[in-house]
């Protein structure tokens, strides 16, 4: 298994360029399935999720063309739903939580479907029900073998209805929007989620043909047509790999330009590292982020200490909670930081407390963070990466740690983030890949 080998306390400077949205590419990725037609996606992140998602898609017979490092062409004119029956099918779909998003597009086109029941990262219970209940609303009929572990959907004659979600979720949002879209009449979605993944997903399909109102909003509506064609798309920036540059800016002391940056886009996440302290200067479609020695969190305005909390957009994303909470631990100053959305993201700690962070882990959803001020730093370990966000944060510490760390299950990591080793030793960063 490989570890990233990692020599702390060093400034990193320079500029760097966030990959394609990782999460906005599972979706679009699913999207070529509801069209025979070409569709070009451009700014696709080379990333093992992503990769998986696609030799999912080569298996069921779509034609993939590679135009170039960043851009590929889809083609799903002659498909083989036999493929959903295999076992390699069910190795690799089991594996990819965002493998469960075919479904509407195979839904909408051929009436029918089966998925192994999806994997993903371990960080708690993260419920399908806004999926299943959204897509039987529409006409979908669901089998489950528990023993075998696998689905099997039926939709002969799908027909729009009022949909309400019972949580905003993304994928869920996703799935049935894209199931929607060719079911015969009006769909209605209230509580859907408004991500900018979802808000990318809803004008991709509009250009393909689909009729969409209340794009941005948590209330869509949807009019559904019988066929789409193909169209181009282009990926937005990864919003969570803005984030966390951020953040190892902040802890290192760097200086660091992010460019490529839709600033709109990020919601209030600058926000929230101002709130920490961070220096944050927006530029044209870049952000710099000057070297400062110390950063000191805010209090409220009564001198409660600071709470930083998830939600969904245009809340806080929880895809960084576990990244403030890093950036929290050399800061001046007390943060709570409350993972609302899912109850295991915080066991990452433990780890942290090991390098000399001062961290009280209130329950599986709140650690209370006392800032070292950078006035102690943090020691190298050995450690092992949970998933893909708290692996980035522990990476982020290690890099402003004092020492060496070892970061072990380093391809939790490479899921989400595109060569973050070669990419950060072009900013002076002391990271090698072993084993």
């Amino acid at each position: 298994m490989a570890a990233f080998e990692i020599v702390g306390g060093n400034k990193l400077q320079g500029e760097i360029t966030p990959q394609g949205a990782k999460n906005e590419a599972l979706q679009i990725l699913c999207a070529t399935l509801l069209t025979s037609e070409k569709v070009t996606v451009k700014n696709i992140p080379d990333i093992r999720d992503v990769n998986k998602l696609i030799d999912i898609l080569k298996g069921l017979g779509v034609k993939v063309k590679e135009l170039n490092e960043l851009d590929i062409e889809f083609q799903a004119d002659d498909l083989n739903l036999d493929y959903l029956r295999t076992d390699d099918f069910k190795e690799k779909g089991a594996s990819l939580r965002g493998s469960i998003m075919i479904l509407g597009p195979l839904l909408a086109r051929f009436g029918k479907a089966y998925l192994p029941h999806p994997g993903g990262d371990k960080i708690g219970r993260r419920r399908l029900d806004t999926h299943f209940i959204g897509l039987q609303k529409l006409g979908a009929r669901f089998n489950s073998d528990p023993q075998k572990k696998f689905y099997d959907i039926e939709a002969g004659n799908l027909k729009g209805s009022y949909i309400h979600l019972d949580e905003a979720s993304v994928t869920g949002t996703a799935n049935i929007l894209m199931t929607a879209v060719m079911a015969y009449g009006r769909t209605t979605i209230f509580n859907a989620a408004c991500e900018p993944y979802v808000v990318q997903l809803c004008k991709m399909l509009i250009r393909m043909g689909a009729k969409i109102a209340g794009v941005g909003s948590n209330l869509l509506t949807i009019h559904g047509v019988e066929e789409l064609k193909g169209c181009s798309h282009s990926m937005l920036s990864d919003m969570i790999e803005v984030g966390s540059f951020i953040g190892m800016a902040a802890m290192t002391g760097s200086d660091i330009t992010i460019n490529n940056v839709d600033y709109h886009g990020l919601g209030i996440i600058p926000e929230v590292f101002k709130r920490l302290g961070v220096n944050i200067e927006k530029g044209d479609h870049k952000i710099h982020i000057p070297a400062q020695e110390n950063y000191e969190v805010e209090t409220f305005m009564d001198g409660s200490i600071m709470t930083i909390a998830d939600a969904p957009w245009p809340g806080f994303t929880p895809d960084l909670i576990s990244i403030v909470l890093v950036v929290a631990t050399q800061a001046k100053g007390s943060v709570l930081i409350h993972q609302k959305m899912f109850e295991s993201r915080l066991f990452f700690v433990d780890k942290l407390i090991d390098m000399g962070a001062q961290i009280i882990l209130c329950d599986p959803h709140r650690a209370t963070v006392i800032g070292l001020d950078k006035k102690f730093p943090l020691r190298g370990i050995e450690m092992v990466s949970p998933d893909i966000r708290a692996g980035v944060a522990l990476l982020i510490a290690a890099l402003s740690a004092q020492g060496k760390s070892i970061i072990h299950n380093i391809e939790q990591i490479d899921r989400g983030y595109q060569k973050i080793d070669q990419r950060l030793r072009k900013l002076g960063a002391k990271i090698q890949r072993i084993g």
